[in-house]
C-alpha cells in the first residue's frame, strides 16, 4: 500500500470529519484509531488517517504520538503528512497544536508550515489571521467555552506564537486571491526571515483549493479538514489520485439494538439531546454521582436493558457550561473530565456485550475513550450523516458494528435520528 496522503488527527470525532471530507473528494480513505499494528489488514486507499487522543494530553506525549504516527504514514509512501486539528483551534497555551507542530516540522525537514482551521462549508473562516465562526470572532461565539480547551482569543498567529518555539507569520487573504504562486512567493519570503509556520487566511471553498495545491507540494501542513479537503482536490486535479465513487455504503446491514451516548456540553448537543427525548427514551447521568463512585454506569445499564428491545435508547452526561464549571470548582478539571469520559466508555462496553451493534458517540473525549474501550483498530469510511460524521463501519474487530463519532458542535437538531436511519 503506497499512500497518496497521511494524516494524523489529534482526536477521533475530527479524525472521522476529516476521513467523511477526503472520502467525499474522491479518495478511497481508512481511518484508523491509534498507530495500526504491521498486521492490520487494510484495503488498497489513497489516504490513512490516523486517529489520536492527544488534544487534551500532556504535550510530551502528545508529541511522541504524533510522531509515531508520522513515521508509520511515512513507511507507506505518504509524502504529505495532515495535522489535523480542530476548527476552533482548541489547545491552551501549554500546546498541544504548537509542540506536535514543531516537532513534525523538525522531522519532515519542512522550512514553513502553513497552519488553518478554516472550513467555510462549515461555518469556519479566517481573515488576517483572525478565526470567525459564522460572523463573530471565536472568542465572542459559544464555542469559545470549550472545557478542557477554552479559546478567547481568535488571534491564531497570536495563539500559535504562546505555544510554538518558532516564529508564526501570516499569508493574508489578499495574497490568497492571487493564486498559488502568489502564496508560495510569500511563503518563500517568511521562510527567508526564520518564520517556521504561517496562519494562511481562507474564506472561501475556492480558498481552500488554492492552499491544497500549494500545500501539497510541501511534506507537512497544519489544519482542520478544510485544508484536507483542499489537498484532496489537488490530488485529483493534478492527476496523482483517480477519484473514486463518493457516498459507496459501509456495507450490509448490521441490525440488531441501537444506542446513542453523549458526553459533549456544546449548545449543539444539548438541543439535539432536547429533540431526542421526543423521539426515543432519554437518561441524564448525575455528573457528581459519577465523580463520587455511586454507581451511575450500573444505574444507566440497568435503565437501558430493558429499554433496547423497543428501539433505541440515549444515554447523557452533558451538561451547561455554568454546570461544567461547577463540577469541575469541585472536583477539578482533569478529574471530572477523566471521571466522565470512563464513565461512559464502561457503559458503551457494557451495551456492546449486551447487544449492541449500532453505536452513536457526541463528544471527541467521549468518542474517544470509548473507542479505546471497545479496542476498534479501524473504520472503513461510508455515508456521511451530516457535515463532517460518517457512517463508520468497524474493521479488524470481532463483529460487525457500526459506528458515528460526532463532535460536540456538529449535526442539525435532529442529529441522533439522523444517525439512526442511516446506520441500518
Amino acid at each position: 500500500m503506497t499512500l497518496s496522503l497521511g494524516c494524523i488527527a489529534d482526536d477521533y470525532t475530527g479524525a472521522s470529519d476529516l476521513a467523511n471530507t477526503l472520502t467525499r473528494a474522491g479518495l478511497r480513505t481508512v481511518q484508523t484509531i491509534g498507530v495500526p499494528a504491521d498486521d492490520l489488514a487494510l484495503p488498497d486507499v489513497d489516504a490513512v488517517v490516523v486517529s489520536l487522543k492527544s488534544r487534551s494530553i500532556e504535550a510530551g506525549l502528545a508529541v511522541a504520538r504524533s510522531r509515531a504516527a508520522e513515521t508509520w504514514l511515512r513507511s507507506r509512501g505518504a509524502s504529505h503528512v495532515l495535522f489535523k486539528i480542530c476548527s476552533t483551534f482548541d489547545s491552551t497555551d501549554a500546546g498541544n497544536i504548537g509542540p506536535v507542530m514543531d516537532a513534525l516540522r523538525a522531522d519532515s525537514g519542512e522550512a514553513v508550515v502553513l497552519v488553518t482551521p478554516a472550513f467555510p462549508e462549515t461555518g469556519r473562516t479566517v481573515y488576517q489571521g483572525n478565526l470567525f465562526v459564522g460572523a463573530v470572532p471565536l472568542n465572542e461565539s459559544p464555542l469559545k467555552d470549550h472545557p478542557l480547551n477554552p479559546m478567547h482569543d481568535s488571534n491564531l498567529v497570536r495563539v500559535l506564537a504562546r505555544q510554538s518555539r518558532t516564529q508564526i507569520g501570516l499569508v493574508d487573504l489578499a495574497t490568497v486571491t492571487r493564486g498559488a504562486d502568489a502564496v508560495r512567493a510569500r511563503l518563500a519570503e517568511l521562510a527567508g526571515k526564520g518564520i517556521g509556520a504561517a496562519i494562511i487566511d481562507a474564506v472561501f471553498d475556492r480558498d481552500l483549493e488554492t492552499i491544497g495545491l500549494v500545500a501539497a507540494g510541501h511534506r507537512l501542513s497544519v489544519g482542520a479538514s478544510g485544508i484536507g479537503l483542499g489537498l484532496a482536490r489537488a490530488l485529483v486535479s493534478t492527476g496523482k489520485v483517480k477519484s473514486a465513487a463518493t457516498g459507496a455504503e459501509t456495507g450490509a446491514a448490521v441490525g440488531g439494538p441501537a444506542a446513542c451516548l453523549a458526553g459533549s456540553c456544546s449548545q449543539a448537543t444539548l438541543q439535539q439531546i432536547a429533540n431526542a427525548e421526543r423521539v426515543m427514551p432519554v437518561l441524564h447521568l448525575d455528573p457528581d454521582r459519577i465523580l463520587t463512585g455511586a454507581g451511575e454506569a450500573q444505574r444507566a445499564l440497568d435503565w437501558a436493558r430493558p429499554r433496547l428491545a423497543e428501539g433505541p435508547v440515549l444515554i447523557a452526561s452533558s451538561s451547561t457550561p455554568d454546570q461544567v464549571a461547577a463540577l469541575q470548582a469541585r472536583h477539578g478539571r482533569d478529574a471530572a473530565g477523566h471521571a466522565i469520559e470512563q464513565t461512559m466508555a464502561d457503559i458503551a462496553e457494557s451495551l456492546v456485550k449486551s447487544g449492541v451493534r449500532r453505536l452513536v458517540v457526541a463528544g471527541g473525549e467521549t468518542s474517544g475513550a470509548v473507542v479505546d474501550r471497545l479496542k476498534i483498530p479501524g473504520f472503513l469510511v461510508g455515508v456521511e450523516i451530516a457535515a463532517g460524521v460518517p457512517v463508520l463501519r468497524a474493521v479488524g474487530a470481532g463483529g460487525d458494528m457500526l459506528l458515528a463519532l460526532k463532535s460536540g458542535n456538529f449535526g442539525g437538531a435532529e442529529f441522533f435520528s439522523d444517525a439512526l436511519r442511516l446506520m441500518r
